[in-house]
């Protein structure tokens, strides 16, 4: 069982909303639901978590699932009705970073490498340990959900790909109460910085931030482009969107979307 007997009473101290279900199809799902049908009662950093999650999605609507008790799916409400559009490319970077400054300081002191791969994977030692999903409210602009999730004690036979891994699989056991409670403030802080400096990320310090975690950045890559074709380069930098910039013989090429793989 990965939930804590004793509940969640540091995240709920974080949380306005924490709620915890004992199985759900997705809890993105429910929470974009939840939220349309009660927008007063679900306020900014309203929360939804399980460890049993029976159709989960990941990016490009890819299936994600994993045995019960073995993974925490949390999905969490944001309503940013003051960032500009153009600025919500950087609310999954900023989840992605929030998480890997989570799990970072969760295993402090312990010899594990946390790093983030664009645009919001984090790696444990090299493997896919979380993988992060947002996805906005129809009918509300300024309201999104963002649905993580973390192998917990999934063991290496459970994982679903060689490039995955978990807690379990690398010895470790967390505090999962400490480690959403450290997410929760860790991805307020960015997000209300970024809000509080118009969106712009450059200005507020959030882009030198996220560029600090991501492990992409200076790196040869290969990017699977949602159009087919493949890219092959030098990621160098995020733009003033949080796209990932790569270079290829001296061109660089904006890259809003694609599956990254690290060369080396």
């Amino acid at each position: 069982m990965t939930l804590p007997t004793a509940g969640f009473p540091l995240a709920a101290a974080v949380s306005p909303r924490l709620q915890v279900v004992g199985s759900t199809g997705s809890t993105n799902a429910d929470l974009v639901r939840d939220a349309q049908r009660d927008p007063v009662g679900h306020p900014h950093l309203s929360v939804l978590l399980t460890d049993d999650q029976r159709a989960g999605r990941g990016r490009l609507d890819r299936h994600w699932t994993t045995p019960p008790g073995t993974a925490l799916a949390v999905s969490v409400l944001l309503r940013v009705p003051t960032l500009p559009a153009h600025a919500r490319g950087w609310i999954p970077l900023l989840a992605g970073t929030a998480m890997t400054a989570a799990i970072a300081d969760a295993l402090r002191g312990r010899s594990h490498e946390v790093r983030m791969k664009w645009p919001n994977d984090v790696l444990l030692d090299g493997g896919k340990v979380c993988g992060i999903l947002a996805e906005a409210v129809p009918g509300d602009a300024g309201a999104v959900v963002v649905g993580a999730g973390v192998n917990t004690t999934m063991t290496p036979a459970d994982l679903p790909v060689p490039t995955a891994t978990s807690f379990a699989a690398v010895g470790v056991t967390v505090d999962l109460d400490d480690l959403l409670a450290r997410y929760l403030r860790e991805y307020d802080r960015l997000l209300g910085t970024l809000v509080a400096a118009g969106g712009d990320a450059a200005a507020s310090g959030v882009r030198d931030e996220v560029s600090a975690r991501c492990d992409t950045l200076g790196r040869d890559v290969s990017v699977a482009m949602p159009d087919g074709g493949v890219l092959v380069g030098r990621a160098v930098r995020l733009d003033a969107d949080g796209r990932l910039v790569v270079e290829v013989a001296g061109v660089e090429t904006v890259v809003s979307a694609g599956d990254v793989v690290h060369v080396r």
